[in-house]
């Protein structure tokens, strides 16, 4: 949490503000206020309203009612361009910057200084002012470099020299950290706490609590479009804050049911990939949850995607039920009863523009078919039995994909996967970037699936989750296994410490991220 002072002036202030949609009351009546130099932290469910709002700020959804005053003085922002033009600058979770571009071209994108009669591109000042913005928040990139050569996390930081040019006074970061490492988060907070002192003022939208409550000043909460409260960060608790999130106490963030057998499902000996993965050794019992846990590059992904088909599996053997199988591309894997869940929904896992219908469908479209074609009726009553049991939160079946919040497009591809009927499951990352109610029903499907005899394999980088629902746990350090825990009686240091073990030696893969 943040401790340094933080002025009392209020730069925004949003004033009942109320936006509806066909069914829907996105908005109702909600309050917001940002103080200088403050990190207001905004956090709710998905489909809470954080979304809208911010869109009404940035003028790209009309309010239908409320006023929004920027230092005193009553606004109307219609356009992003309004918003930017009165200082208010946004930093997406999907970076708005154009990759074959240089720095300085994205930092000026749109505004670039011109010089002489013909008003050509002063591209001596438009280095010049790129270098004095990025050396003002310590950012060593060269304004000459290409974007698309930049880390992700160095993208975003332009971001941050594009909001100091265009003169931004307040600045509104959305899912910041979604795809960074831990060093990287560390070099962000770095950047907004310098931010701060300079006397910027930052809206901060999350759902990691962690993070929230590291660099925040403040947390205001929506729930079902409403304004629930405020909370100072130093006086407040993460429990009262999910209290406020969901409605209810949270009695229980992690639920782990002992439903396992020691009847094995799955037996992987001396497994070697072409990547990093090397000399895997485990077995999967049925009803068992096994999380793996491990640094980024340790090769979780690379393991669930060998046993998928997508990765070159070059040593080793793998048995189902006690019998050899071998698995060459994803359909000798499904067709062995494995379903996995990419990290990636958005690239590897959902049809953005198709319906729930089309999405829950595609892999067993052929069930449904025949010489006239796709028996649609039959097709749909078999994705609603699904829908239905996974609680899958949707006006109908039509509803196209992109607009369901990440929880429900999490739970359409694992409707997609159950249809399929598997046997052995595997998920990588599958809470990542959901809110905490979403995280709860995902963790009570998997109890579910594994009451139903299912094994489960899952891969997360947030170690509290691993911990929380895994029945053991097995680490995995630079492509090798470097221990297994049991769930209920495994500590912190111990999985830390083992994550650790090979990192390092000759032929590494892994780097040194830590987990959440």
């Amino acid at each position: 949490m943040q401790t340094s002072q933080v002025s009392n002036d209020i730069v925004l202030s949003m004033e009942a503000i109320s936006k509806s949609f066909p069914g829907v009351q996105a908005l109702d009546q909600v309050n917001f206020e940002l103080r200088k130099g403050e990190v207001h932290a905004l956090v709710g469910e998905n489909g809470a309203g954080k979304t809208t709002l911010m869109n009404v700020l940035n003028g790209m959804v009309a309010k239908d009612t409320g006023r929004i005053v920027l230092d005193g003085q009553e606004v109307e922002i219609r356009t992003p361009l309004d918003a930017r033009q009165r200082g208010i600058s946004f930093i997406h979770q999907e970076l708005e910057l154009i990759p074959n571009l240089t720095v300085k071209e994205n930092i000026f994108l749109g505004q670039e200084p011109r010089t002489g009669l013909l008003r050509r591109i002063d591209w001596a000042s438009m280095e010049h002012r790129s270098a004095e913005f990025l050396e003002r928040l310590n950012i060593h990139v060269d304004p000459n470099e290409e974007l698309s050569r930049l880390t992700i996390a160095e993208q975003q930081l332009i971001e941050v020299a594009k909001a100091l040019h265009l003169q931004a006074k307040i600045i509104v970061m959305d899912e910041p950290t979604s795809s960074l490492s831990d060093d990287d988060v560390r070099n962000l907070f770095r950047i907004i706490r310098e931010l701060k002192s300079q006397g910027f003022s930052v809206i901060y939208v999350s759902h990691v609590m962690d993070e929230i409550f590291e660099i925040s000043d403040r947390i205001t909460v929506l729930r079902g479009g409403q304004y629930i409260g405020t909370e100072v960060t130093a006086q407040t608790s993460q429990e009262k804050i999910f209290q406020m999130i969901v409605g209810k106490e949270v009695e229980k963030r992690y639920i782990r049911e002992q439903v396992q057998t020691e009847e094995s499902i799955l037996q992987v000996q001396g497994l070697s990939t072409t990547g990093p993965v090397q000399d895997i050794h485990f077995d999967l019992r049925r009803g068992e949850l096994l999380g793996i846990a491990g640094l980024v590059g340790s090769g979780r992904t690379e393991l669930l995607e060998a046993l998928f088909g997508v990765n070159e599996i070059v040593a080793g053997d793998i048995q189902v039920n006690g019998q050899p199988i071998q698995i060459h591309h994803p359909a000798s894997a499904i067709a062995h009863g494995f379903y996995y869940v990419s990290e990636n929904r958005r690239d590897k896992g959902i049809f953005p523009t198709l319906n729930i219908t089309r999405n829950v469908g595609v892999s067993t479209m052929f069930q449904h078919t025949s010489l006239w074609g796709i028996n649609n009726t039959e097709e749909r009553t078999a994705v609603t039995s699904l829908v239905d049991q996974l609680n899958i939160k949707t006006p109908n079946l039509e509803q196209i994909v992109a607009y369901l919040s990440g929880g429900n497009q999490q739970k359409v591809i694992l409707a997609r996967g159950l249809k399929s009927h598997p046997r052995i499951v595997m998920l990588n990352e599958p809470t990542r970037g959901i809110d905490i109610g979403a995280k709860v029903e995902i963790y009570r499907l998997l109890n579910r699936l594994k009451e139903e005899g299912l094994g489960i394999i899952m891969a997360s980088s947030e170690l509290p989750e691993v911990m929380g629902i895994s029945d053991r746990i097995m680490v995995m350090s630079a492509g090798r296994v470097a221990g297994f825990f049991d769930g209920a009686t495994a500590t912190k240091h111990d999985i830390l410490e083992a994550m650790f073990k090979y990192v390092g030696q000759k032929g590494s893969y892994a780097n040194t991220r830590q987990v959440h």
